[in-house]
């Protein structure tokens, strides 16, 4: 089973949005809402968002992030997926 939780997200594997999460736009970004944790997380950025929406789209993490965020960005979405990851919200797939 691979682990959940990493402390930094490897970008080399293919992630996706956990099936197990809702998620509901806003005006910041969206609400992720995990109905087993019932934990409830908040997404602050629209691209946040769309590259969370994306990861099934894309073979790795890096690709995703290469298709969606800018380069000078990228080390903030690898901790903000990083966080992700472990709160379940993204999963190894």
């Amino acid at each position: 089973m691979p682990d959940a939780t990493p402390d930094v997200i490897d970008v080399e594997l293919a992630w996706s949005l956990s099936a197990q999460v809702s998620l509901r736009d806003e005006a910041f970004g969206a609400l992720a809402y995990h109905h087993v944790t019932r934990r409830l997380v908040f997404l602050k950025s629209r691209a946040l968002v769309e590259l969370v929406r994306s990861l099934d789209s894309h073979e790795s993490l890096d690709a995703a992030l290469a298709a969606v965020v800018p380069a000078n960005e990228r080390a903030r979405y690898v901790r903000a997926l990083s966080s992700l990851a472990r709160s379940e919200i993204v999963r190894e797939r």
